[in-house]
Order: C-alpha cells, then structure tokens, then sequence
C-alpha cells in the first residue's frame, strides 16, 4: 500500500483531488513500530496524525490506578490521531502498536492547507465526527446494556469477522482490555462458549462453530 493509496481509502481525504493528495503524500513519512512500542502517550501534544499500512495499532485510556483499556484497534487503512487537528487540543488517548507495524504520518499543517483550498472536503471531516460519535454511543450502550459475557461474544465477533477461523491478534489481557472486564471474567465468559459448543479455542486459535448463538448472546 503507498502512501496516496493510504490516504484515499480514508475519510478524511477521499473527497480529495489528486493533486492534492500527492501533496498530502510528499509530505508523509514512514513510522515502523515493534509490538508495544508506544507511539504516542495520552496528555502529548499533537502535530500529526497516522494511517496505518501494516499491522495493528490499540488506542488505549488508562484508568487511576494504571489499569489499561484498549477503546479501538486500529488496522490497515484506518486513520487516527487527527482530532487534534481540529481543536488543537492534547492527546485524549496513547496508542501502542500490538504488533510490528507500518504507519504513514502525516503533519497537521500540510493537512489543514488542502482543506482550506477544498472546503467542501469538511463535509468528509463531519461525517468522520459523526461516525466516531455513533461509535463512541454503541460503546457507552455495550457498557450499559450488555454483561462481560455479551461483550465479549461481541468483540469476538468482530475479531473474527467473516472468517471462521482466526488467530486473535492481541493477547488476552489486551482483549479483556477491549472488553473492559478483568481477564478472569474474560476467560470465564470464553470458556463457556467453548462447553456450549459455540467456539472451539486452542491458545490464540478460534474457530467459531455457531455464529448464530454468539451473535443472540451478544446483543
């Protein structure tokens, strides 16, 4: 994936002309991470965001006490880190790479000149503000709503996509993370699917046997 490739399958650039997108690309540059190098801590200041090329990146709050929750995983093609681009305010979240990665970093300021030369471009930033929202709502319903076990068929679910079988990309407790639940519970919730015969689990291997099932017990 080069970079202008990268940056039209994101929202925030697909309205984009080209000539304004090899402007944007001659301004990026390569970041290459090993698993848990941190990239960008929660309180930095910002100057650029990244759009992941290979890999997969975790956007993560801490809590008081140290504990870690990953809120989003980033994956190829997704962008982040550009809400500062628009309220210049610190970073909200820390993001750590969860496996080797590539990411195309992209300043601020070569950014803001191409969509202040296309204004109608912003209505692409507004349907991005409006897409985090509706996320950022589902999350707050899954918190409210759902129990550890229906969260965590959920996230499943979406690890899995429309495979049946996958390797889970982060560790459990990256998982439990993602849930929002200790790995314990976590764990416990996985085991059950495996008794009911819904999934079949050998370490980091799954292999989703009832799709059906998970999907009830996940709303």
């Amino acid at each position: 994936m080069d970079d202008v490739s990268a940056l039209t399958g994101s929202d925030l650039f697909s309205s984009l002309p080209e000539e304004a997108l090899a402007r944007v690309a001659a301004k990026a540059t390569a970041v290459r991470l090993e698993r848990n190098n941190t990239l960008f801590a929660e309180g930095d200041e910002a100057k650029e965001l990244y759009v992941v090329r290979s890999g997969r990146v975790g956007i993560a709050k801490r809590s008081p006490d140290g504990r870690e929750s990953i809120v989003a995983l980033m994956e190829p093609g997704d962008m982040f880190g550009e809400m500062p681009l628009f309220d210049m305010e610190p970073r909200s979240a820390s993001a750590r790479a969860l496996e080797r990665s590539e990411l195309v970093r992209l300043p601020y300021e070569a950014v803001r000149a191409e969509l202040e030369a296309e204004p109608g471009a912003l209505w692409d930033v507004a349907a991005l503000i409006a897409r985090r929202l509706r996320n950022a709502d589902d999350a707050i319903a899954d918190a409210m709503l759902l129990d550890v076990t229906g969260r965590t068929a959920k996230r499943l679910l979406e690890l899995a996509g429309d495979a049946l079988e996958f390797v889970l990309p982060i560790t459990q407790e990256e998982l439990a993370g993602l849930v929002g639940a200790s790995r314990e519970r976590v764990n416990k919730a996985i085991a059950a699917f495996v008794r009911l015969g819904w999934l079949e689990q050998s370490e980091r291997h799954y292999k989703v046997l009832n799709r059906d099932r998970l999907a009830q017990r996940a709303r």
